[in-house]
């Protein structure tokens, strides 16, 4: 047991310094809660729980830097949270088998998206009434419905679609990020929660291991830029 926790510990800490730069750490945690023999409900809320707490550490470095759009964050957070609390509810419709096999299909495919080198766009500097009032929240609802639905490269998903959608550089969207990810995790948790399918004897020692990992990787995204 100790084994087990100690190696989903150093897993997590790696997924927490990438979830913090360009999303995907869920690639990580996800399939090694499933290794680990815990189901597959109960692997997503295990997920959710560290993923809340991990990028709320980063969001802070980020919100602490001012590189948070906050015009954009309050209008898509609700949009987010919603959309990941409809997603989990979805997934829980499943039996466990049924789960099990569609987080299986899904993972390599979210791994593939992930993995694509992106390049930042020529970004502007302000948004426009589509950019925050229509974009924003189409954006935090499809991809909040996904990370409560599965959750593994949400952070990927987002800054790809503020960045193509709304041509902004990927330091600012992946700050940005971090606020509709934070959101759609607690949304997800929440329905997670009432379901008792949250393994606090794993959820607890990884979620340190997030912080720890989020608060390395966000540091190290601000100082070396979008390189």
């Amino acid at each position: 047991m100790f084994l087990t926790i100690a190696l989903l510990c150093l897993v997590t800490f790696m997924a927490g310094l990438i979830d913090s730069i360009a999303g995907g750490g869920g690639l990580l945690r996800l399939p090694a809660l499933l290794v680990a023999g815990v189901s597959p409900q109960e692997a997503l809320g295990t997920n959710k729980f560290t993923g809340s707490i991990g990028t709320g550490a980063a969001l802070l470095n980020f919100a602490r830097k001012g590189l948070i759009p906050w015009r954009l964050a309050l209008v898509g957070i609700p949009c987010a949270l919603i959309g990941s609390a409809v997603g989990s509810r979805c997934i829980l419709a499943f039996d466990s088998e049924t789960a099990g096999k569609i987080l299986i299909a899904m993972l390599p495919v979210a791994a593939i998206i992930t993995l694509i080198p992106r390049r930042s766009k020529p970004s502007k500097e302000s948004f426009s009434a589509r950019d925050i009032h229509v974009l924003t929240p189409l954006i935090c609802f499809a991809v909040g419905f996904y990370d409560g639905f599965f959750g593994p490269g949400t952070g990927t998903f987002f800054i790809i679609g503020f960045n193509v959608c709304l041509r902004m550089n990927l330091i600012q969207a992946s700050a940005l990020t971090k606020a509709f990810n934070m959101a759609s995790n607690v949304g997800g948790l929440v329905v997670f929660l009432f379901h008792g399918d949250v393994l606090f004897l794993y959820a607890i020692p990884m979620t340190v291991a997030d912080v720890l990992g989020n608060l390395v990787g966000s540091q190290l995204a601000i100082r070396t830029g979008p390189a």
